[in-house]
């Protein structure tokens, strides 16, 4: 009985995939996923209002340690993206056990990755946190909040992958109570191991990182549980491990995109955590807390993108190739309001946010504030492109998706930050995002138009009766 139940929640899934309308389909996908994005930027935005009471130096050192998180996702993110993308075609050209076999096989590989993030990580410890911009003044604790982040890489970067392929089988739910429950749980946990609640000690800013490692724990058997309990489309098991080409070239060349994005994060973070702890503690303080502040926009156009994002990909493996047109046109129109609107709203109030994590330090304010500021102008500029980025990323057209993922913190950010930072100081370095997002634009116009282009071709070969399914 209970299997007939499975197969069909299996079939209805399938048949909101292809048949829904789309302005109904992509929000009831994106909604919980962009949930789990604002609570995990709920959670880490915990940690730095909760280890601000420490002082700057603290808040610095929790600003300089995103980039461990980043790290982390680098090893996890690669395989989860290319999985996801596909999956989702898989799916939709009904091939569910070749599907469960890309999982398996990512799942685990995520695991060894995180592996290597953890050895790495304990073995060098010292040099890692300097090279990730720790000042003299908070290097002690950016050793204490790294301590027990590493020894969960292996969880964090196999959730990644859970919590993806869970989006592309259309289970956004479950992913999203599997991420959502966690980061309410750091919440909680944060203000207990800093200050030393309930009879423990105050661990101060190692608190913070043991809170954090508990949460992704307890994510990380929240969102196994449905898949070893089989209420799910796809199955891990070892058994289904498969190393082979086919899969090692999808995944990677679609997830490469993710894996570059990842790692140029990390090192223009650590770029702009240098010449910031340069300047001062108080500005590398004002960047990290500006940034974690962002996280919740940003966190609202990715989960957005991320529900769009297996919607389009299911439908290309369906040959709905009209489904696939009309996905990408409503999820650019309501990127664009919805980015504006978050705008204009963060903008006005950037003051009294900053102000929240930084009551005394005024450098902090005036930093934080017109860090904000900018990147809310700039902020549809993004939106759009990352919808322009998922769609490729969905469809498997890997150049695409790999210019795109690379721009905002690579081609068009590492150029500038320098330059920037040189003309125009602490202000440059507040703005040097902001000018990288609206330089990725004049990379994604071509692009979109480029694919579809492509899409249109397929469309007709397809209805001539001619080639087969093409990437990039």
């Amino acid at each position: 009985m209970s299997e007939e139940l499975g197969q069909d929640r299996q079939d209805a899934r399938k048949t909101m995939m292809l048949r829904e309308p789309i302005y109904k389909i992509i929000p009831k996908m994106a909604i919980p996923t962009i949930v789990s994005f604002l609570i995990t930027s709920i959670y880490n935005l915990a940690d730095t209002y909760f280890v601000s009471s420490l002082g700057t130096n603290a808040t610095a050192a929790v600003s300089v340690n995103a980039s461990l998180d980043q790290i982390i996702m680098m090893a996890g993110s690669m395989l989860a993206v290319g999985a996801n993308s596909f999956i989702a075609r898989l799916l939709g050209a009904k091939e569910e056990e070749k599907a469960s076999r890309v999982l398996s096989t990512a799942f685990f590989l995520a695991i060894g990755f995180g592996l290597v993030v953890l050895i790495l990580g304990v073995s060098f410890m010292h040099p890692m946190v300097r090279l990730l911009g720790a000042t003299d003044t908070c290097e002690q604790y950016s050793i204490d909040y790294a301590t027990y982040v590493v020894l969960v890489a292996p969880f964090m970067a196999s959730s990644f992958v859970m919590n993806q392929c869970l989006r592309a089988e259309g289970s956004a739910m479950l992913s999203m109570i599997g991420m959502g429950f966690g980061g309410v749980l750091n919440c909680f946990l944060d203000p207990i191991f800093i200050f030393g609640y309930f009879g423990l000690p105050a661990m101060g800013v190692a608190g913070a990182s043991m809170a954090t490692a508990i949460s992704k724990l307890v994510s990380f058997a929240i969102l196994i549980f449905p898949y070893l309990a089989k209420r799910t489309i796809l199955r891990i098991s070892v058994s289904r491990f498969q190393f082979n080409r086919e899969n090692i070239y999808e995944i990677v060349s679609v997830g490469s995109s993710s894996m570059f994005r990842s790692g140029l994060a990390v090192v223009s973070a650590i770029v702009l955590n240098n010449i910031a702890g340069d300047i001062s503690d108080s500005v590398l303080a004002g960047i990290g807390i500006s940034t974690k502040i962002m996280m919740f926009p940003f966190g609202v156009i990715l989960g957005f993108g991320a529900g769009f994002q297996p919607v389009a990909g299911f439908n290309w493996g369906a040959r709905r190739y009209d489904r696939v047109r009309e996905s990408y046109r409503f999820s650019a129109k309501a990127a664009l309001l919805g980015a504006a609107v978050m705008a204009l709203l963060l903008g006005i109030f950037a003051n009294q946010v900053i102000y929240l994590f930084s009551e005394s330090d005024l450098a902090v304010q005036q930093v934080g504030a017109l860090c904000i500021r900018l990147q809310c102008l700039a902020l549809p500029i993004h939106a759009w492109v990352a919808v322009v980025n998922m769609f490729c990323a969905g469809l498997g057209f890997v150049k695409g998706a790999l210019l795109l993922s690379t721009a905002r913190q690579g081609s068009c950010f590492l150029p500038i930050v320098y330059p920037l930072s040189y003309l125009f100081g602490s202000n440059g370095v507040a703005s040097v995002q902001a000018v990288a997002d609206v330089l990725s634009l004049f990379l994604a116009l071509p692009i979109i138009r480029h694919v579809m282009r492509q899409v249109s071709e397929e469309e007709l070969r397809w209805k001539e009766g001619k080639g087969t399914l093409e990437g990039d």
